[in-house]
C-alpha cells in the first residue's frame, strides 16, 4: 500500500522571509483562513461552556474541569494521532475531523437549546472536543512544512500562531455579545458553522503530487517517534521548558472566568472583554516577534517573557477595574504567545521531516497534558485558599520557571540542516528478508589509533543516540579481546522494513557529521554486517 507525501524538495536559498511571506502561496493562504476561523469558534466554545456554570456553587471545580476535559484526551491521543498523520492523508484527515466538529456542535447547540445539559454533560462533550483537536493539530501543523519552504518556515509558524491569537481575541469577546443577548446556546451553534469553512477549503484543495512511499504500519511507527523523543536531548529539552512556563503560567486561563466574576465584579460581555484583551496581546505578540527574534537570542527573549507574564499576572489581583486589567492582560498574551511561539518554532525547525508530525504530537501531549493536570489543581488552590493565593503561587513559579530557564538553555537550531539525507550504501545481502523479518542486528567492526580511543569512546556515544533516534531500539559497544584495538557496535532494528527507512531518508547532515568524526578516528576503514533472522531464505 502506498500513499503521496506531498513532500516536495526544497532549498534554503532564499533569504529570510517576512511574516507575510506565506501568503503569497495559495494553498497556505486559504487553509490559514479556515484554521483561523475555526479556532474562532473554538475559542467562542470554551468561553460558552466555562461561562454556563459561572454562577454555580462549586463554579471554581466546574470551570477548571473544563479546561481539563478539552486537553486531556489531547494529551492521551496526540501521539497516536501524529502516526496517523505521519502515514495517511492530512487532507482528508482534516476533512473528517470538520465533519466531527460540526455534529459535535449541533448536539451542543440542540441539548443546551432544550435545558438538558447539566454539567456532566458538557464536561463529556468537552472532552469529545478534545479528541478531534487531539487529531487536528498534529496533522495541520505539520502540513505547514508541506505549503511553504524552509526559508519561510519560522514566518509560516509565527503566522499559525497569529490565527490561534486572533481567534483568542475575537472568539470570546463575540461569545460574550452572543451569550449576553441571547444565552449560551447559540455560542455552540456558532462554533459548528465556522467549522463549515475550512472543511470547504480541504475539499476544494489540490494536493500536489510527490513521490510514493510505502505507509508506515500504526505500532512501529508509533513506537518509532517514542524512541525519537526519548533520545533526541533536544527535544526532550524543550519539552522539559515548555512544562515549567505552562504549568503555572496555564493557570490565568483556568481563572479567568473567576477573576472577571469574583475579582473585578464582571459579567459576560465583561469576560469576553477580558478574553480578547489577551488575544490583542498575543496577536501583538506574534505580529513583533520577527523583529524582537532578530535582536534577541530565543534564550534572552524566553526570560524576558516569562518574567513579564509572572508580575502582570500577579497585578491582576489588584486591578481596581475592568480598564486596568485589560493592559494588564495585553501584555500577559504577548508574554504567553513570545514564550510558546519560540518554544514552536524552534521544533518544526529542530525536527526532520519523517518524524515531524509525532514529535510536534509529544510537544502538544505535554501542553496540553501539564494544562489538564493543572487546571484542577488550581480550582482546588482557589476553593480552599482563595483566589489571591492561587495567583500569586502561579505567578511565583512562572518566575522559578524562568530562573531554571539560565540552567536548561536552549541551543540554535535555525541553522541546521534536517533534510534527509541518504549517504549510506544499499545493503548487499545473500539473501532476501520479508519486509517484517526480525530483529535485524547490524554490527560494526572499527580499528581505533590507541591515542584515540578515549575520543572514540565519546563519540561513539553520540553515534549511538544517532541509531537510537532513527529506529533502532538497543546500541552497545564492546572491545574484542583477543585484539584489543578492535572494537564492535552492534544496534538492533525490529524489522528490515525498519533497517530500510533508515537507509532511505531517516538520517541528516548532523547523523553524517557524527559518522565522519568516528571515521576519522581509525586506523583503516569500518567494516559491517548485517544479522538477519535464520528464517531469511536465498533469493531463487
Amino acid at each position: 500500500m502506498t500513499q503521496s507525501t506531498g513532500e516536495q524538495p526544497r532549498t534554503d536559498e532564499e533569504p529570510r522571509a517576512s511574516i507575510w511571506a506565506p501568503f503569497s502561496r495559495r494553498a497556505f493562504r486559504w487553509l490559514w483562513l479556515g484554521v483561523a476561523v475555526s479556532n474562532i469558534g473554538a475559542w467562542a466554545q470554551m468561553v460558552g461552556a466555562q461561562w454556563l456554570f459561572v454562577n454555580d456553587p462549586n463554579a471554581a471545580t466546574i470551570i477548571t474541569l473544563v479546561q481539563t476535559a478539552s486537553m486531556l484526551p489531547v494529551m492521551l491521543l496526540a501521539l497516536p494521532a501524529g502516526v496517523l498523520a505521519d502515514v495517511f492523508d492530512r487532507r482528508w484527515l482534516l476533512f473528517a475531523v470538520q465533519v466531527y466538529f460540526i455534529v459535535i456542535g449541533v448536539l451542543l447547540f440542540v441539548l443546551t437549546t432544550l435545558d438538558l445539559m447539566p454539567p456532566a454533560l458538557l464536561l463529556a462533550f468537552t472532552f469529545a472536543i478534545g479528541v478531534g483537536l487531539a487529531l487536528q493539530i498534529p496533522t495541520w501543523q505539520p502540513l505547514i512544512a508541506e505549503l511553504v519552504p524552509r526559508s519561510q518556515l519560522a514566518a509560516a509558524t509565527r503566522l499559525d500562531i497569529l490565527s490561534v491569537n486572533i481567534a483568542r481575541a475575537a472568539g470570546p469577546a463575540l461569545a460574550g455579545v452572543i451569550i449576553a443577548a441571547w444565552g449560551v446556546a447559540p455560542v455552540f451553534a456558532m462554533n459548528a458553522v465556522c467549522v463549515v469553512l475550512l472543511a470547504g477549503i480541504l475539499l476544494r484543495w489540490r494536493r500536489a503530487p510527490a513521490v510514493s512511499r510505502v505507509r508506515e504500519r500504526f505500532l512501529p511507527a508509533l513506537l518509532t517517534g517514542g524512541r525519537y523523543v526519548r533520545h533526541e536531548p533536544v527535544v526532550r529539552l524543550i519539552l522539559i521548558r515548555v512544562a515549567l512556563f505552562v504549568a503555572p503560567g496555564s493557570a490565568l486561563w483556568a481563572l479567568l472566568p473567576l477573576i472577571a466574576n469574583r475579582q473585578l465584579g464582571l459579567g459576560a460581555s465583561g469576560y469576553g472583554l477580558l478574553f480578547a484583551a489577551l488575544g490583542v496581546g498575543a496577536v501583538a505578540g506574534t505580529l513583533s516577534l520577527g523583529r524582537v527574534n532578530a535582536r534577541l537570542a530565543a534564550n534572552t527573549l524566553l526570560a524576558i517573557a516569562g518574567a513579564t507574564y509572572a508580575v502582570v499576572f500577579a497585578l491582576l489581583m489588584v486591578a481596581p477595574s475592568l480598564w486596568v486589567a485589560i493592559p494588564l492582560l495585553v501584555i500577559a498574551g504577548f508574554g504567553w504567545t513570545a514564550n510558546l511561539s519560540t518554544f514552536n518554532a524552534e521544533l518544526q525547525l529542530f525536527l526532520p521531516g519523517w518524524v515531524r508530525a509525532r514529535g510536534i504530537a509529544v510537544y502538544v501531549m505535554m501542553f496540553t497534558g501539564v494544562q489538564a493536570i493543572a487546571a484542577p489543581i488550581w480550582g482546588l488552590i482557589t476553593q480552599h485558599a482563595g483566589l489571591t493565593v492561587a495567583v500569586l503561587i502561579a505567578a511565583g513559579l512562572v518566575l522559578v520557571g524562568v530562573g531554571a530557564g539560565f540552567v536548561l538553555r536552549l541551543p540554535e537550531s535555525g541553522k541546521l540542516d534536517r533534510a534527509p539525507l541518504i549517504y549510506w550504501d544499499s545493503p548487499s545481502l545473500g539473501v532476501d528478508p520479508e519486509p517484517d523479518a526480525g530483529p535485524i542486528m547490524v554490527s560494526v567492526d572499527y580499528t581505533v589509533r590507541p591515542e584515540d580511543e578515549e575520543r572514540f569512546v565519546a563519540v561513539m556515544a553520540e553515534l549511538r543516540r544517532s541509531r537510537l533516534r532513527s529506529g533502532g531500539t538497543r546500541w552497545d559497544l564492546f572491545r574484542v579481546g583477543g585484539s584489543p584495538d578492535t572494537f564492535v557496535g552492534i544496534f538492533s532494528v525490529p524489522s528490515w522494513e525498519e533497517h530500510e527507512r533508515q537507509h532511505e531518508g531517516r538520517l541528516t547532515a548532523a547523523d553524517k557529521a557524527i559518522e565522519d568524526a568516528v571515521r576519522a578516528l581509525l586506523a583503516e576503514p569500518a567494516k559491517g554486517r548485517h544479522l538477519l533472522p535464520p528464517a531469511a531464505r536465498t533469493p531463487d
